[in-house]
């Protein structure tokens, strides 16, 4: 049998299927799946392998096969393989069904008696596709008639009210974790675990090129002292990480690339490593930062309204 495509786009092309559709329904975060679980890898190797094994051992069967054959069986299996797809049996096959169409010895069954000047005309049928489509149109346009303008199931306004009502009722919803409504005016300093752990992992993969893993600065400051170039605080490391750093060119904004949201976690993880003092950590830059504290309000004694005041 002729190979329509050969080994060697088959191959890429079966293996970049797979890849594609582990990677969509493999839910790896900011992360393609392949790197984040190691599994992955594994398994992306070993299909590797078997698609090549497989197509060795299957080209290395045909050969011996055709080195079985008699010399006449060798002749027909060449003039089959030499044949143009579009003159195959197969393709000529699937054509006929398509199109019922007749072959040129057979137009003399479809011939009709009108003549123009010797033009004689064919009465071919429509295509089976053409014509069965035309149907469902007609079963569609009778079932919408039914639906929509007999039992009344709904209008196309009440549908598109209903769709407004239910994005607004989404948008409410998610208006306070929505990654585009956090900005550095909305930021607070996150402390819950999870927030943590989400900014350590998005801070190594991201961050720790410059900064070393444990904030202790490498081409970037040291994060772990109370000395900051852009100020301290949390809505300041946010500023910085998300618009990027006026005063270190090296330091480039990532709003583009990481989530609003994100941004925050890594902030408070970065806040959280005050004070860890990592082995080899740079010196301190730029000028110590210290928490604006909240100024007091005065607390007015309380009094008792149902007591009324003696005057002398």
């Amino acid at each position: 049998m002729k190979k329509l495509i050969p080994s060697y786009v088959r191959v890429p092309l079966i293996f970049a299927i797979v890849f594609a559709a582990l990677e969509y329904f493999i839910d790896s975060g900011d992360r393609p799946a392949f790197i984040k679980f190691p599994m992955v890898s594994i398994f992306l190797a070993v299909f590797l392998f078997l698609l090549i094994a497989i197509e060795i051992v299957v080209g290395a069967v045909d050969k011996v096969t055709y080195h079985l054959l008699s010399d006449e069986q060798k002749k027909q299996l060449d003039e089959a393989q030499s044949v143009p797809f579009t003159e195959s049996k197969f393709y000529q096959g699937i054509m006929s069904k398509l199109t019922r169409s007749k072959t040129i010895e057979q137009e003399s069954d479809i011939v009709l008696d009108h003549d123009y000047d010797g033009i004689r005309e064919l009465d071919n049928v429509l295509p089976p596709w053409w014509v069965n489509l035309f149907y469902a149109t007609i079963i569609f346009a009778l079932v919408y008639l039914v639906r929509f303008h007999v039992i009344d199931d709904y209008t196309q306004a009440e549908e598109f009210n209903k769709e407004v009502a239910m994005a607004e009722e989404f948008k409410a919803r998610n208006a306070t974790t929505t990654p585009d409504n956090m900005s550095v005016d909305k930021v607070t300093l996150l402390t819950d675990a999870e927030s943590i752990a989400k900014g350590k992992e998005i801070f190594t993969n991201t961050c720790a090129s410059c900064h070393k893993a444990d904030g202790g600065g490498l081409v970037g400051p040291n994060l772990t002292d109370d000395s900051w170039i852009n100020g301290g605080g949390i809505k300041n490391v946010y500023k910085v990480i998300s618009e990027g750093s006026p005063n270190n060119p090296s330091m480039v904004s990532w709003k583009k690339i990481i989530k609003p949201t994100d941004i925050q976690k890594i902030a408070s993880y970065v806040l959280s490593l005050q004070g860890s003092k990592p082995v080899g950590a740079k010196a301190a830059e730029g000028k110590k930062w210290v928490e604006e504290a909240t100024p007091a309000t005065e607390v007015k004694p309380a009094t008792d309204s149902t007591k009324v005041a003696t005057t002398k």
